[in-house]
C-alpha cells in the first residue's frame, strides 16, 4: 500500500484539496502536501486513512475535538471529512504543514543539553493541555515533534480519550510503554513515551529494557542532569510511580543556565566605529539537518528568538583602516585581548566579511551614509558545521532607527534553510549601526545583511539602502 500512495499525487480531495506530493505515510496512511485557505496560498499537509466501518465515525469525532483544541505548541487541524477514491473510503485531515522533525536531526548527531531544554519546554506545555482537556497524545516520539515558523509543536492527528482501551492488536512500538498492550490508554503512557524520546535525543540511543522483564530500563550515565533524573521518572514500568507533566516541569525548571548567557544578555561590547568596508573573525555555522532538508530550525531555537538571541552567538566588533577591506585580526592584534568570547571556532579560516555603504549608489548632497559599529553572527558546534555542502546563501533587511539601533528584521531573501534564516533573523536584530545624517541630522535607515553559510565559516555582506531626502523634516 505504500507504494500505491504515491500514485494518489495529483488526485483532489473533495474538490478542494489538491493532493500536491506524497510525504510519506505506512500500510495505513499517508501524508500528502496541499493547500489550505480561501486563496489557496497556504502550504498544508492532508493525512488520509482508510475508512474502517467500525471506528470511522470515532475516528472522525476525535479529529473535530482536537481541531477545537487551542494551543501554540500543538498542530493545528483546519478540516476533517471523508471522500472516495474510486472504490476506496478514506478519511482525510488538513492540518498545518511542518518540514522539520526531530528525528531528522537524530540520526546525524544527538542534541545538547540547551537544546533538549529549548525543546522539552514547549512538549511539556502542549502535553500539559491535552491530559488537562482528556486526551491523550499516545504517539509521542522523535517524528510528532516539529518545528513551524518560530515554534516547536507536537502532532494533533492521533490523539485518544484517556481512559479508552488501544485496541492495539499489533506489536507494540519501540517508543510505547510497557502498558500498551491490551491496557487502557492514559497520560503515564505519553509520559514513558517521553522518556524513551528524551534519552534518544541525547544519545542517539534508545533505553535499553526487555518488554518481557519486570525491570525498569537501564540509562547511561552520559545523560546529563536534569535530564537523567527526568528520564528515570518517566521509564518506571509501574506508571503510578511514574512522574507527572507538571512534575517534570518542575525538575526542567532548576536546570543551570549556560554561564555565557546572563553576560550576552545584559552586556554589551564597546561600540568599535568602522568604516563601509571590514573583515571580522570566521564564525562556526552549520546544523547537521541542512545536509538533509538545506536546514531546520527545530533545535537551538528560542520560544521568542525576539526577546533572546542564540546562546551560541557572539559579540563581535571590529576596527578596520577606513576605505580598505582588511583580514580578521589575530587574537591580540585587534587592540584587545584575545579570550573565548572573541576567538572564532579552532581550524576556522578567516572569511571576508564585506560591508559596502551603499547599493553601490552615490549619496545625495547632504546626505552622509550610516555605518556598521557592531556585528552580532551566528556560531554552532563544530560537529554541526562540517556537514554544510556548499553555500547556504540568505538576506536579511533590517529597519534602524535614529540612534543605530535595529527595530525591525524580516528575511529579504529566505533563502533554502528555514533553520539558517531564523538563525540570522536573530543575529541581525542585535547589529547596531552608526545612523546616516540628513542635513546634518541623524536618520532612519534601511539595511540588508546577506549571509553565506559555508563549511568553514560565515561571509556576510552588509549594504544600506540609500536615505531619502527630505525638506528639513525627520
Amino acid at each position: 500500500m505504500t507504494d500505491a500512495w504515491k500514485e494518489w499525487e495529483g488526485q483532489v480531495v473533495n474538490a478542494k484539496f489538491r493532493l500536491r506530493q506524497y510525504l510519506g505515510g505506512s500500510e495505513h496512511s499517508a501524508v500528502f502536501l496541499t493547500e489550505h485557505g480561501e486563496l489557496g496560498l497556504q502550504k498544508a499537509a492532508i493525512k488520509l486513512i482508510p475508512a474502517d466501518p467500525r471506528n470511522a465515525e470515532v475516528q472522525l469525532s476525535y479529529w473535530k475535538l482536537a481541531a477545537n483544541l487551542s494551543h501554540p505548541h500543538l498542530i493545528r487541524l483546519f478540516e476533517v471529512g471523508r471522500c472516495w477514491f474510486g472504490n476506496t473510503e478514506v478519511l482525510y485531515v488538513v492540518m498545518e504543514y511542518a518540514e522539520e522533525n526531530l528525528a531528522q536531526v537524530l540520526p546525524h548527531r544527538p542534541i545538547t543539553p540547551e537544546e533538549a531544554s529549548t525543546t522539552l519546554k514547549p512538549v511539556l506545555d502542549a502535553l500539559a493541555c491535552l491530559h488537562s482537556n482528556g486526551f491523550v497524545h499516545s504517539h509521542l516520539k522523535p517524528t510528532n515533534i516539529m518545528a513551524l515558523d518560530d515554534q516547536v509543536k507536537i502532532s494533533s492527528d492521533g490523539l485518544c480519550r484517556a481512559g479508552e482501551s488501544s485496541g492495539s492488536g499489533g506489536e507494540p512500538g519501540v517508543y510505547d510503554p510497557p502498558e500498551a498492550v491490551g491496557e487502557q490508554i492514559s497520560a503515564a503512557g505519553d509520559v514513558w513515551s517521553l522518556g524513551m524520546t528524551l534519552v534518544e535525543a541525547l544519545t542517539q540511543r534508545l533505553p535499553v529494557w526487555e518488554r518481557a522483564e519486570q525491570a525498569d530500563p537501564m540509562l547511561t550515565e552520559i545523560v546529563p542532569e536534569p535530564f537523567l533524573d527526568i528520564a528515570r521518572h518517566c521509564l518506571r514500568r509501574d506508571p503510578q510511580r511514574r512522574w507527572t507533566i507538571a512534575e517534570i516541569a518542575a525538575r526542567l525548571l532548576p536546570a543551570p543556565i549556560p554561564p555565557m548567557l546572563p553576560k550576552q544578555m545584559t552586556a554589551r561590547p564597546p561600540k568599535a566605529v568602522v568604516t563601509r568596508r571590514y573583515i571580522v573573525p570566521t564564525v562556526a555555522v552549520g546544523l547537521v539537518l541542512a545536509a538533509i532538508l538545506a536546514g531546520s530550525r527545530l533545535l537551538n531555537r528560542r520560544e521568542k528568538p525576539q526577546r533572546a538571541n542564540s546562546i551560541a552567538s557572539r559579540q563581535q566588533g571590529v576596527k578596520p583602516k577606513p576605505e580598505q577591506r582588511a583580514m580578521s585580526p589575530e587574537p591580540g592584534q585587534s587592540g584587545q585581548k584575545p579570550d573565548a568570547e572573541n576567538q572564532s571556532s579552532p581550524g576556522t579560516a578567516p572569511s571576508p566579511v564585506s560591508i559596502p555603504s551603499g547599493a553601490g549608489a552615490q549619496a545625495p548632497t547632504g546626505v552622509v551614509r550610516g555605518e556598521v559599529l557592531q556585528q552580532v553572527l551566528p556560531d554552532v558546534p563544530q560537529k554541526a558545521r562540517a556537514t554544510i555542502r556548499g553555500t547556504l546563501r540568505l538576506s536579511v533587511r533590517v529597519a534602524v532607527d535614529r540612534s543605530g539601533r535595529v527595530v525591525g528584521a524580516t528575511l529579504d531573501s529566505p533563502g533554502p534553510s528555514r533553520y539558517f534564516a531564523n538563525l540570522a533573523l536573530q543575529a541581525a536584530r542585535r547589529w547596531e549601526f552608526q545612523p546616516p545624517k540628513v542635513d546634518g541630522r541623524d536618520a532612519s535607515s534601511e539595511w540588508v545583511l546577506r549571509f553565506d553559510f559555508q563549511n568553514t565559516g560565515t561571509k556576510v555582506i552588509a549594504a544600506q539602502a540609500a536615505p531619502q531626502q527630505r525638506d528639513g523634516k525627520q
